[in-house]
Formats: structure tokens, sequence, C-alpha cells
């Protein structure tokens, strides 16, 4: 539990996020996920995604079990009632799995097949609840479950950047009260709202918080994340910057590292995001002043060096990938 245990500590936590593969051979992901084994607490494996068809999380936070790597199992509401929540929810922890992250989900319409009916019988902060209660071995219908309970380490999503700051406010409350022991951000422009959200929201609630960080590509990338990702909002200075930029791929991983530098003054971590650029996340991390978890001088994994870092192992001739749109 190398991410429980940071966030226990007090040490800055870092966690980087995989996509499921749009078919059957998970290898191509595996070989992503291993390349940050040394950088990161933890992996988030995203759960349908833009409502998009992809492998199930459970079972590649499974395959990640599997090469030593800890997974995060976002769990999202769209498509599952409560019965195949709770199914799931049981054969993930029997399989090993302990972080959670609690998510509603991403509307159908957004995905690749709208046609596709929606479930959406709970929502997040139901799920945490829900996952309370199997954590304390009861069935929320039935009462105690005669085969023992979850000890899941379970987290919940938040917009610092929210248009409703009232609104926000309320839902974290919310979540807090119904079981949610960490805060993963979404992406994070502005970091004046990042500490608003620290200091007026989190902190009192005793949440710690792990930042969003995304990786842009160039300024065409940040245009069509702006267009179809729901509540982003990347400024158009930034995406200035990109388009004057000789060697874009580079300004991103330049702005990404100035983020989250920017960001573990103000929050206790850092969730990277560089979706089909995994092999970049080492490099952002060691640009912004932060070593391996786990380098050759023997260290124990999930001590966190924040000096001296050494130069990021990625290497200069990474393919960046095609703009995100899957």
């Amino acid at each position: 539990m190398l991410l429980q245990q940071a966030l226990a500590s007090g040490q800055p936590a870092i966690t980087a996020e995989v996509t499921p593969p749009r078919g059957a051979d998970p290898s191509r992901t595996l070989a992503a996920a291993a390349a940050l084994r040394h950088w990161v607490h933890a992996i988030n494996v995203t759960d349908g995604s833009r409502a998009v068809m992809r492998m199930s999380s459970l079972a590649l936070c499974r395959l990640l079990l599997d090469i030593g790597l800890e997974p995060v199992l976002q769990m999202a509401c769209r498509d599952r009632n409560r019965i195949a929540l709770q199914a799931d929810l049981l054969g993930a922890h029997a399989l090993g799995l302990r972080n959670l992250l609690c998510l509603t989900g991403d509307p159908v319409r957004a995905g690749d097949q709208p046609g596709a009916r929606p479930v959406n019988e709970l929502e997040s902060v139901r799920l945490l609840q829900l996952v309370a209660q199997l954590n304390s071995a009861q069935d929320p219908v039935s009462g105690l479950l005669p085969d023992g309970g979850t000890a899941f380490f379970a987290g919940a999503a938040a917009d610092p950047q929210s248009p409703s700051w009232s609104g926000l406010q309320s839902r974290m409350r919310r979540k807090q009260r119904a079981g949610a022991r960490f805060v993963q951000t979404q992406m994070v422009t502005d970091a004046t709202a990042l500490r608003r959200f620290v200091d007026e929201i989190a902190a009192p609630l005793g949440l710690p918080v792990l930042a969003g960080v995304f990786l842009l590509k160039s300024a065409k990338n940040a245009l069509f994340i702006n267009r179809v990702v729901p509540g982003a909002n990347i400024p158009q200075r930034l995406i200035d910057r990109l388009a004057a930029a000789t060697d874009p791929a580079a300004e991103g991983v330049a702005i990404a590292a100035e983020q989250v530098a920017s960001y573990l003054e103000i929050a206790q971590g850092v969730h990277v995001m560089a979706i089909k650029a995994e092999a970049l996340i080492p490099r952002i991390l060691a640009q912004a002043g932060l070593a391996p978890l786990q380098p050759a001088a023997g260290l124990e994994h999930g001590d966190h060096g924040l000096s001296a870092a050494p130069p990021a192992p990625a290497p200069a001739a990474v393919a960046l990938g095609r703009e995100v749109s899957s």
C-alpha cells in the first residue's frame, strides 16, 4: 500500500494513469505502466473514460499487480447497478486490489457508442457509501456479510476549477462523510484555484489532495481536449505558449514539469496524466526536481527524493502519439 503509506507519512505522493487497451492484448499498456515503476507510488486504471469501450479496469489492475505495480482501480457507476458494483468490489478485493477511486462516470453521449443504455443507479457519493458498508462487512440490505468484508482505501475526484464553488464545497463534504480518504483532482491549470480548494475545502475535511497534471502535446491537442473532455478548460495562455514553441512536445513536458513543482508546494501530491505518452512521465517528474522512488543507491521503494534528481531516463526519441481521440 505505497500510496496509503505515502499519504499517511506526509511525503509527496505521486500517481500516474494508464488507459486500458481497445482490444484483448494488454502488452503495450503493461509496458507503459512498467516504465513508471520507480517513479510513482500507484497507477490509476481508467474505467470507461469518456464512455469509450475498453478492457475492464479491474482486469488490467490485476495484471499490474502481477508485475509488481500498485494499481488504483477507478470504478464508475454509469454502466452497473448496485448488485454489479458490489459483485465487482468483492471480486476486486479477492484479487488483491485495495486502492479505489469512486466516480460517477462520463455520460454515454460523450463516447463512441452513444446508443448504449446507461444505468446510473448510483453516483460517486453513494458508491463511496457502499464501499464503506462493505469495509464494515455489511451488506446494505441483508446485514452482516457471512464471508467477510473488504479493506478498501477509497478516494474521490474533484474539480478545483469548478464554476460552482458552493456546489464543490457541498459535494466534497458529502464525499468525505461517505468515506473518501483522499482526493485526486481533474486537470488543474490554475494554481490559485488549487490553493483555495486545498486550504478552504480539502484541508478542513482532512483530505490529502493529489493535483491533476495533464501533458499537452501541442496547441492542437489542447484545443481538442477543451472540445471533447467534459469540464476541461485549458487557458489560452498555455495554448499560445504551445503554438509559439519550436518544439511543442518539449514545451508540453516543460509546462507539465512546472505544474508538478508548483502544485507540490500546495497539495500533498500530483496525479500525472499523459495519454499515449506515459514514457514521458519520468522526464516530467525529473524536470520538476523529483528523484526516482527507488534509485540505484538503494532507497526503500516509497522513498521520494526532492533534490539532486538524476537525468530522466526517458529517451529523446519517445513518440508522443497522435491527438487524443479515444
